[in-house]
Order: C-alpha cells, then sequence, then structure tokens
C-alpha cells in the first residue's frame, strides 16, 4: 500500500473500498472481543470458514472478527448482516445449521435468537433486543460493523474523515472551540471538561507538548477501554492525531495495561497501518502536520491510572504520584505541557468533529452531554457493556436494559465509579446519571464501572473489600493514605469478625475525612467513597455488626451459623455426605443435627440439601437452636 498523500487520495481511496464489494453480501461478524473469545469465540470463526468453503460459498460469505457489542452474557455473539440477524451464545456445532439455514435459506435459527424471559417472545435483530434497544451505541455500534484489524474496515465507515476534516478545514483554534462547545467531559473519572484541558495545554508557553490515552483501566469489574481499544482502535488513534493538531503537539503515547494483550496487540497494529497508510508520521495527508505514536505497557499498579502516577511511569520511573502545584496539562510529562485523556473520551472526538458539537449537546442533561459506556456487573440478569445518553435513570438501565435482579432476589444497592465509588441506595434508583448528579448522591461516575447489588449482600463486608483493595494498591508515598487505609481495612475486618467496638463508626469517619483532606492524589481522596456512602445509606447495617453481632443480609462467615429445621429433615443424607469437615450427627432414618463446635460456615450444607426439602437455615444473631434429644431423632418414613 502506498502512502497516502493527500485528501483526495484517502477519498478515492476509500471509494474503491466501497465500490468493491456487493454491499448486500452477507457478512458473518463474531464476536472477537476477550470475553466471547473466553466462551469460544476463535472456535466458531474457524467453524464457520471451514463450513463456508465446504459449501463453496467462498465467493459469496464473508466472516470477520469483531470487537466486543457488549451482551457479554450471551457470547459468543453472531451477527450476520445485511439483515442485521443476531445469534446469542453460538457454539460451532451451531455453525452448518446456520449456514444452511440463515445463509443459503434465508430461514432463521429460532434456537438461537433472543428469548424474553417472561414473555417467550423472540427478537431476531440486534436492535429488537431489550438489552440493545434502550442503549445509544454511538461508540460500541462500531465493535460489530468491522473487523477490528482492519484498517480498510475503519475506512469504510468514514474513518478518518474527521481528521481530514480537521487538518483542511478548520484551524487548530477551530477544533478546540468545537470541542469546548460540545461539553465533552473527561470519561476517566474526573469529569473535568477536555476543551478547558486542551486550552491549558495549547495556551503553555512551552513549544514542545503532549497528548496521552490513558487506557490504565484497574477498576474490578470494569473492561470499558479494553473494548474500545480491542474493538475498533483506529477511532482513539484518529482522536488523539485530532486532539494532537489541536494543542499544537506531534508525540502521542498510549499508555496501556500490559493485562490487556489483545488491546495492546490492536492498538500496535493500528498503528502501524496508519503509518502505512499515511496517516500517521510526517506531513499528513500533505497537510504539514508532524505526529507519532508510541505504546507504552503498565506494569499493573491501580495507582497509575492517577494522571501524574501515569506520566511518572512513562518517564521510566516508579509509577507514584506527585503534587499538583501545577496541572499537568501546563507541567506533565517531562515537565512540558501534557494532555490526559481516557481511551473513551478520545474517541468520542472524531464523532464531534464529524457530527458537530450541536450534535453532541443534544444527548445528555445540562451537565453532562453525550453518552457514556458502563460496565455492568455483579447481581444482574443481563451483564455486559452499556452505551446510554447521560440523563438515563439508574432504573431504567438495571430493569430496562439490565433485566432486574435474578433468582427473584430484590434490589439493594448499586455501586458506581469503581473501587473508590460509592453505593446508590434504592431509594434513588430514579436518579439521574450524570457526573454531578452522582457526585451529589455520594458516589461518582468514575470510568463507568457499575456493580449492582442484591439482598444477600453485607454493605460493611463490600467497604472492607474495597477499602483492603485500595490499600493494597496505595503507592505509600502519603502517610494519610498508607496508613489511613490500613487502620480503616482493620477496623472494617474486626467489624466484620463481630468483634466491633462502640466508637468504631466514628473512628473511620474522621480516618476518612483526614485521607480525602491531606491525601496526595485522587486515589486517596476519594477511596473512602464506598465507606462513607454505605453508611449514609446503610447505617443500620454497621450498628447491627457493632451492637448485635449480627449480619443482617447473612454474609460475614464469622457472624452467621447454619441448623437444620428437624421439622424439615427427611435424612436424605445429602449434607452429611458432602461436608467437609464431617460436623454432622446423624443416619438412615435419624433427623440431622449439625455440630457447631466442628462446623466451619462453608455453607455446603446449605448447597446440597434439596429445595423442595429447604431443611438447612442459615442465621445471624440470636437464634440459638434447640439441640434434639437422641430418642427424639427417629423419623416416621410414612411421613415422608
Amino acid at each position: 500500500m502506498a502512502q497516502l498523500k493527500s485528501v483526495e487520495e484517502l477519498d478515492h481511496y476509500r471509494q474503491t473500498l466501497s465500490s468493491g464489494g456487493d454491499g448486500n453480501a452477507a457478512c458473518i461478524s463474531v464476536c472477537a472481543g476477550t470475553g466471547c473469545l473466553a466462551y469460544g469465540a476463535a472456535e466458531v470463526i474457524d467453524a464457520f470458514k471451514a463450513e463456508i468453503e465446504k459449501q463453496g460459498l467462498t465467493a459469496e460469505v464473508k466472516t470477520k472478527g469483531t470487537g466486543c457489542p457488549g451482551y457479554c452474557q450471551k457470547g459468543p455473539v453472531v451477527v450476520i448482516y445485511p439483515e442485521e440477524i443476531c445469534y446469542l451464545g453460538v457454539t460451532p456445532e451451531d455453525v452448518p445449521e446456520i449456514i444452511t439455514k440463515t445463509i443459503v435459506a434465508k430461514e432463521v435459527v429460532d434456537r438461537l435468537v433472543y428469548t424474553d424471559p417472561d414473555s417467550g417472545e423472540k427478537a431476531i435483530h440486534e436492535t429488537d433486543i431489550p438489552y440493545y434497544k434502550y442503549q445509544e451505541r454511538f461508540l460500541l455500534s462500531s465493535n460489530t460493523r468491522i473487523d477490528s484489524r482492519s484498517i480498510d474496515d475503519y475506512l469504510l465507515i468514514d474513518g478518518y474523515t474527521a481528521l481530514s476534516k480537521a487538518l483542511f478545514q478548520m484551524t487548530a483554534e477551530d477544533v478546540l472551540e468545537e470541542v469546548k462547545k460540545s461539553s465533552l467531559r473527561g470519561r476517566g473519572g474526573g469529569g473535568f471538561p477536555a476543551g478547558r484541558k486542551w486550552e491549558g495545554s495549547r495556551d503553555a508557553p512551552e513549544k514542545v507538548k503532549y497528548v496521552l490515552v490513558n487506557a490504565d483501566e484497574g477498576d474490578p469489574g470494569a473492561f470499558m477501554d479494553r473494548a474500545l481499544l480491542e474493538g475498533n482502535p483506529h477511532s482513539i488513534l484518529e482522536g488523539l492525531i485530532i486532539g494532537g493538531y489541536a494543542i499544537g503537539a506531534h508525540q502521542g503515547y498510549v499508555y496501556v495495561r500490559q493485562e490487556y494483550p489483545l488491546a495492546v496487540e490492536n492498538i500496535n497494529l493500528a498503528i502501524e497501518q496508519a503509518e502505512e497508510y499515511g496517516l500517521l508520521g510526517e506531513d499528513i495527508l500533505g497537510s504539514g502536520f508532524d505526529f507519532t505514536v508510541k505504546v507504552h505497557q503498565g506494569a499493573g499498579a491501580f495507582v497509575c491510572g492517577e494522571s501524574t502516577a501515569l506520566m511518572t511511569a512513562l518517564e521510566g520511573r516508579a509509577g507514584e504520584p506527585r503534587p499538583k502545584y501545577v496541572r499537568s496539562n501546563v507541567k506533565g510529562l517531562w515537565n512540558r505541557p501534557s494532555v490526559l485523556n481516557n481511551v473513551e473520551t478520545w474517541a468520542n472526538v472524531p464523532l464531534i468533529i464529524n457530527k458537530g458539537a450541536n450534535w453532541f449537546t443534544q444527548y445528555g442533561t445540562e451537565g453532562s452531554k453525550g453518552t457514556k459506556i458502563f460496565s455492568l456487573v455483579g447481581k444482574i440478569t443481563n451483564t455486559g457493556l452499556v452505551e446510554v445518553p447521560m440523563g438515563i435513570t439508574l432504573r431504567d438501565i438495571i430493569y430496562k436494559i439490565g433485566g432486574g435482579i435474578p433468582d427473584g432476589k430484590k434490589f439493594k444497592a448499586i455501586q458506581t465509579g469503581g473501587p473508590s465509588g460509592g453505593c446508590i441506595p434504592e431509594a434513588l434508583l430514579d436518579l439521574q446519571v450524570g457526573f454531578d448528579e452522582l457526585t451529589e448522591a455520594g458516589s461518582m461516575m468514575g470510568s463507568g464501572g457499575m456493580i449492582v447489588m442484591d439482598e444477600d449482600t453485607c454493605m460493611v463486608d463490600l467497604a472492607r473489600y474495597f477499602i483492603h483493595f485500595l490499600s493494597d494498591e496505595s503507592c505509600g508515598k502519603c502517610v494519610p493514605c498508607r496508613e489511613g487505609l490500613r487502620q480503616m481495612d482493620r477496623i472494617l475486618k474486626r467489624i466484620t469478625e463481630g468483634r466491633g467496638e462502640e466508637g468504631d463508626i466514628e473512628t473511620l469517619e474522621e480516618l476518612s475525612e483526614l485521607a480525602i483532606d491531606a491525601s496526595l492524589c485522587a486515589l486517596g481522596k476519594s477511596a473512602p467513597n464506598p465507606l462513607l456512602s454505605t453508611l449514609r445509606y446503610f447505617r443500620d447495617e454497621y450498628e447491627a455488626h457493632i451492637k448485635e453481632k449480627c449480619c443482617p443480609a447473612l454474609s460475614c462467615r464469622e457472624l452467621i451459623s447454619f441448623y437444620i429445621d428437624p421439622e424439615k429433615c427427611v435424612a436424605c443424607l445429602s449434607c452429611m455426605k458432602k461436608c467437609p469437615v464431617d460436623g454432622i450427627i446423624g443416619g438412615k432414618n435419624r433427623i440431622h443435627v449439625i455440630d457447631q463446635e466442628k462446623c466451619t460456615y462453608c455453607g455446603t450444607c446449605l448447597d446440597v440439601c434439596p429445595a423442595k426439602f429447604d431443611a438447612v437455615v442459615k442465621y445471624s444473631g440470636e437464634l440459638v437452636p434447640v439441640p434434639i434429644p437422641e430418642e427424639e431423632r427417629a423419623i416416621d418414613r410414612k411421613k415422608i
């Protein structure tokens, strides 16, 4: 491929690609994101290629591995174009039937399409599936339309048109003003206006400037940035080049987690392809603008998601934050002006340049514009990635898109914003999702993690988990974070073990206040959020653990016990055979009794007791079962 030297050559090449294929030809799109690959998507892709060749359809049917479409719960996901027929949970064994029926005979394989669990209604097309129906997928929609490893596929969906528009139809100031007008806020956590950040770097006197992609996505359960980097790396690359042009930077960096091997591979390939096509390097498209990009793999430290720690790591030193006496967009990487935005923020830039700020601002709330991608995980029926307009309610995300809470359980809370986010209770389910709204509720937008919890979740133990995680990930540079989080972790551990004391809650609040006021970076300042939000909305659970030595959610192992109800026990021997410590007394025709001195509270007896008997009871607190005398433990089999 010869380098493209002008916009005219780029447009001509795009037209050549467009005219080179039949727009109505069948295309089988198979999700090849990390999640679906774990479900066996690679084998499904191989099976399609083999079956297509076997049936002599190589000229009529294309197969491509694409990025994550979002519906991870039902992977591997297959979408057949142009009809947009969507099949879920596809295996290699399903492939011959799909080719024979759908590709050749134009029939639908009913058993593979989405079926509503309540009504039984089927949704054949991807956009008709409730999970997708209530979303606005401006970024994720491209994932299923292109081969994530093909720059030609990206060009066919108007890729790099925003770059050519910016370089040849707009000045750098025009680009900056359009981004400012869009009110785009950083999707990485802080929500700082992107245009203002860019403007600070552009106005800085230092001539050498940098633009950086933060792909150090370390939140448990979050994979939004990974999905975009894997599925459409050129969109991030295009946004980064435009950002460099706007602020006068000629060097970009992508800081990506080493634990994302597929994302690393795809972004490196995208850079190579863009350089080969003349979309990166010297004199891009004959514009006179030079720009290069390097990829840096992070070593896995959660704190390197913080801007100054990330830049310190890029400089080749230990990833530790530094005081922000001067903002990093003025003195950042190597003390030069540096614009750092996360993956999703950069991916929005080409859309804003192509469609305009007015298009972007029609979605969202007054203070939060556009869409946001969230990873929806936890105690929810449909898990995966969702892209929704800002301003949607939590209730709509959980029930319309997520399908509600499984197994008939009650919703309890949703945690937003990752480990440093807060927990929002049922009473606030109608809260609009926006930067300011979530912060006011005691949580945060963060990078976009959403963890749903049901009635079985102990909020004290949840706070302990996240405080422990953040304590482990603290760089240890400042005392309020290093020692404050350690002490909070120890106190919360004591409380969940039934050793809590009067005054513990007040001590936790004091430590939280100290960490917020005096920590060096955002990790320490936001770390108390999960604790403070659970104290705000679930204080009664803390008091129950401390005063009554019980866990209302029946979750904390040291505060629960198991008891076999003699009225329901039928001496089936299931629990007795499976108990790992031989802690159940009983036998054939003898009511079983748990030896509380041997019991390790593993819950095996509860798990294996047949549901139709439901004889094992889990309890916490004052319930003390009365031992059954030996002579009364015989069972009358006639009554069973």
